[in-house]
């Protein structure tokens, strides 16, 4: 398996080596040169299988530079039930008729990125030993992926972290999570801005190639391929509990910010999974419901992104949707250079609404939208606890508000759960009243010592701290 640049560089690469490269050297993101197709025999052979056998099966499709012998262990050793709480891995559990939410945030650092992250972390550690390298991982998180790079990453052999995140922008928990790690491999950067500007740091000394180069730097963000082609496994193993045979068809509902999470919707479905829709839920900060609803992908300032409760989606700019405007417009590099590098770059906008491929994009590719505000999440934790017994997270409560608009007779609407409530504890205290119940191992972590380093919005203040750690 091959890969190419959503921005049309020639070179054509292997796995491993876009594992360990993170952004193309012409700025663009990796992607398959083509998607391997699954068909209901197919389908029928993976049905009841192991999580993690199910992941070897998908990825190996895609990883054909790691002996298969080796990618099996790795899928096991990341996988188990000691690791994310359950031998399901990520559970159904039904609300009502028809309508589910699939549990992804079991894992160490309680949110849906330990899925791909566990098995990054092995992925890296298994590679680099394998050349006798390292590496220096740079990331932006807007509350989780951070976490979840770091738990995955911390002692890992020939690896360190460097994880900016929006000084002062996370929830308590999110922030203690992070900042608590004493491990010397883990370096916090808070950036004074928002998370598009951390987003915009780790593109900036990515695209450095010299710099890059030199320092050894990689990217755990859902930029990085192999992080998004794991998150895939879930959408099938969800649609396995939810389905008896393989041609019924599902829908899926995800809150998403940075596009990566639902991205992985949209490979499973390329690769022939029978998915309805791609629902897609957005908070306050709605660049991509407005992209769509109307065609037109406005990118805001840091001014116009709004702070809310559910921050993980505070994002204006989504990394990922490049992946999806490259498929939409049928793998042509070229125009989608001109968009993400010409009118975005100018204006900070582009308008695809008089394109033919947008106007059949519900019928092509599933996709549908919607956004939640602070009234209807702290409305939907509430009617969640009442009716079903169920707490949800800020995140998971915009699924399940968008969902409810797009469900359709017959069909399975599963909704992903993103993170456990415990996360954000101050808008379940405002909804329900009471403090959401924390995992022991969790308690009193805000009250523990931190490590974290504050810098200005600027990729050189990053750049010359990075150098200054990585002897």
């Amino acid at each position: 398996m091959q890969y190419l640049s959503t921005r049309g560089h020639p070179d054509r690469k292997r796995f491993c080596d876009i594992l360990l490269e993170g952004l193309a050297p012409d700025g663009g993101l990796y992607l398959p040169e083509r998607y391997p197709q699954v068909d209901a025999a197919t389908l029928a052979r993976w049905r009841g299988l192991p999580y993690h056998e199910l992941a070897f099966e998908i990825l190996s499709l895609y990883i054909d530079d790691i002996p298969a012998a080796d990618l099996r262990a790795l899928c096991a050793k990341t996988y188990t039930a000691e690791v994310f709480g359950t031998p399901q891995i990520v559970p159904l559990k039904q609300l009502e008729e028809g309508l589910f939410l699939e549990a992804l945030s079991n894992g160490p650092t309680l949110a849906f990125k330990d899925m791909a992250m566990q098995l990054l972390g092995n992925l890296f550690e298994y590679e680099l030993g394998r050349r006798g390298e390292q590496l220096n991982i740079l990331g932006a998180t807007s509350g989780d992926t951070g976490s979840a790079a770091e738990y995955a990453m911390r002692g890992k052999k020939g690896i360190r972290v460097f994880m900016t995140s929006p000084h002062g922008r996370m929830s308590p928990f999110q922030q203690a999570q992070m900042f608590s790690l004493q491990d010397a491999n883990i370096h916090n950067l808070a950036v004074e801005g928002v998370f598009d500007d951390c987003q915009d740091i780790v593109k900036a000394v990515s695209n450095d190639l010299v710099f890059k180069r030199q320092h050894r730097i990689g990217t755990v963000n859902s930029i990085n391929w192999a992080r998004l082609v794991a998150q895939v496994v879930y959408y099938f193993a969800g649609y396995f509990q939810a389905t008896s045979g393989d041609t019924q068809r599902v829908s899926f509902a995800v809150p998403s910010g940075n596009f990566g999470n639902i991205c992985a919707g949209h490979v499973a479905r390329m690769m022939g999974l029978p998915i309805e829709r791609l629902v897609l839920a957005t908070n306050e900060n709605d660049v991509l419901d407005e992209f769509f609803r109307t065609g037109v992908y406005r990118v805001r300032p840091a001014a116009e992104t709004h702070e809310t409760s559910s921050p993980s989606m505070d994002i204006s700019k989504a990394s990922n949707f490049e992946r999806f405007v490259f498929d939409l417009l049928g793998r042509d590099g070229a125009r989608t250079r001109s968009l993400f590098e010409g009118e975005l770059a100018r204006t900070g906008r582009f308008d695809l609404s008089q394109d033919p491929a947008f106007r059949d994009l519900q019928a092509r590719f599933g996709f549908f939208s919607g956004r939640s505000t602070h009234a209807d999440r702290v409305a939907t934790i509430r009617d969640t606890w009442d009716r079903f017994g169920a707490m949800v997270d800020t995140h998971t409560a915009d699924g399940l508000k968008v969902a409810r608009a797009y469900r359709q007779p017959g069909i399975p609407m599963l909704v992903l759960e993103t993170a456990l409530p415990v996360k954000f504890a101050s808008t379940i205290v405002e909804a329900l009243g009471r403090e959401p119940d924390r995992p022991a191992k969790f308690v009193g972590i805000e009250q523990l010592p931190r490590r974290v380093t504050v810098l200005p919005a600027d990729a050189a203040h990053v750049k010359a701290y990075i150098a200054g750690h990585c002897a």
